[in-house]
């Protein structure tokens, strides 16, 4: 696959969040990009308004015969009529991995693994590039607030990419430096056992190009298997790590602290959005930018400006009546991040969460850790679980984790959320998930400004 010479390129499921990363690549090139999906999303209406041809019926009539070049979503079916017919008829037809393994030979790599944290620490990485004037391509996995889009383009020889563990397709990744913040159980419809996954992220280390070099996060377990020629460890706290954070102070939502290497540190870092991960996934992205030479005033001045990304700790309302955050969270170690996190920044304030659960297959398999962290809150609302690409498992369903939870809980059908909100006041709201609970996001938020003005 010669990169710069495709003229014609055709995505079938391109609004995918990373999907559309990869067609604004080929888009700011001057391909000619169009795709297939199955709705209208606000990203893909943002994908026409640059220029892209998308349609939302599988439809081999409107798809792109002349393309030079066909990348699909692992999550679309194979008996999909469109990937079908390229398929049969001799197109070149690639994974949208496939393409991200072009670019990190192409190019020098900077690649960000892990079960979860991966985007908020890409797109500080990427952020830290762009603003410092150091530069970068960035491919993420999360709408960046500061840029409002998930990918962006620098003449620097440089990328940032976002290493998906699912379908295991960041094992075809080979990074100048990469990034692996948590190798936590998850997608075990793929791996079968969280050993097997863990194997997984194993090899994605080994995969480091010669004299590269690795960042991970310190305590992780099998730490001594993860192979780099260089290797350096990050933390919360713990200064035994070769990078972590000193001082924390929790201010007006946000975070003030100094990141301390051995033979480094940096002093008074403002952190502008909420979650104590987030103060250890920033040490992450500061040992990426001091490795390349970044200046530590730049790096400070970069940090103050980051906004975050939709969905990840997004503060929707925020005054001193309501709090309301949404967040992408979908695994137990996210969702016990998130809600220990609000409720340390806003203490007082009583808790609620509404929580979509997504898969059948997670929901099965990780169960009792749901319940668990959703049992910090001091009241949980689920809501049926969003299936994705999977078909409903016999006895598997919400209630697996209601029957669990130790703090009040109720399961309703997503469309009576509203409602339900309207009754009572709920000063700590948060919603999370990874389904299609985030067209909540707009009408509660909407609905809360009310209730407070």
């Amino acid at each position: 696959m010669d990169l710069n010479n495709i003229q014609r390129v055709y995505f079938i499921g391109i609004g995918g969040i990373g999907m559309s990363a990869i067609a604004r690549f080929f888009n700011e090139k001057g391909v000619q990009v169009s795709g297939y999906d199955r709705t209208s999303t606000p990203l893909t209406k943002q994908l026409e308004t640059e220029g892209m041809q998308i349609h939302y019926t599988d439809d081999i009539n409107a798809a792109d015969k002349a393309a030079n070049l066909v990348v699909y979503t692992p999550a679309i079916p194979a008996a999909h009529t469109e990937l079908q017919w390229y398929r049969d008829n001799g197109y070149e037809v690639v994974k949208r991995s496939d393409v991200l393994q072009e670019i990190t030979r192409s190019l020098f790599a900077i690649t960000v693994a892990g079960t979860h944290g991966k985007t908020t620490v890409s797109t500080m990485i990427a952020h830290l590039l762009t603003d410092s004037g150091y530069g970068c391509n960035a491919f993420l996995g999360g709408i960046s607030v500061n840029y409002n889009k998930n990918f962006w383009s620098s003449d620097k020889q440089v990328a940032v990419i976002e290493a998906d563990e699912y379908d295991r397709s960041f094992l075809k990744l080979s990074p100048d430096i990469a990034v692996l913040t948590a190798m936590d159980a998850d997608h075990l419809d793929i791996y079968g056992t969280p050993e097997a996954m863990e194997d997984a992220f194993i090899r994605y280390t080994h995969n480091i190009k010669p004299n590269g070099t690795l960042i991970a996060r310190f305590g992780l377990h099998r730490n001594s298997e993860l192979n780099a020629t260089n290797k350096l460890l990050y933390s919360l706290q713990n200064d035994v790590a070769d990078a972590y954070a000193a001082n924390i102070r929790m201010i007006n939502g946000g975070y003030e602290f100094d990141v301390m290497q051995q033979d480094w540190m940096i002093d008074n870092v403002s952190l502008h959005i909420g979650g104590m991960h987030n103060v250890e996934n920033a040490v992450a992205a500061i040992t990426v930018a001091h490795l390349l030479g970044i200046d530590a005033a730049k790096i400070r001045a970069a940090i103050a400006n980051f906004k975050g990304i939709k969905r990840r700790f997004e503060y929707v309302v925020k005054d001193d009546h309501q709090v309301y955050i949404d967040d992408y969270a979908h695994h137990p170690e996210e969702l016990r991040a998130l809600i220990s996190s609000a409720k340390a920044l806003f203490p007082g304030k009583k808790c609620t969460v509404i929580f979509q659960p997504h898969l059948f297959t997670r929901t099965r398999d990780l169960a009792d850790g749901f319940a668990e962290s959703l049992s910090l809150a001091d009241e949980v609302i689920l809501l049926p679980i969003y299936p994705a690409r999977e078909l409903p498992i016999e006895g598997v369903n919400s209630e697996m984790i209601a029957d669990k939870i130790t703090v009040p809980v109720k399961i309703i059908p997503k469309e009576a959320v509203m409602e339900y909100l309207e009754k009572t006041a709920h000063p700590l709201l948060i919603t999370a998930g990874a389904g299609d609970i985030d067209q909540l996001k707009e009408p509660v938020g909407q609905l809360l400004k009310h209730k407070t003005t």
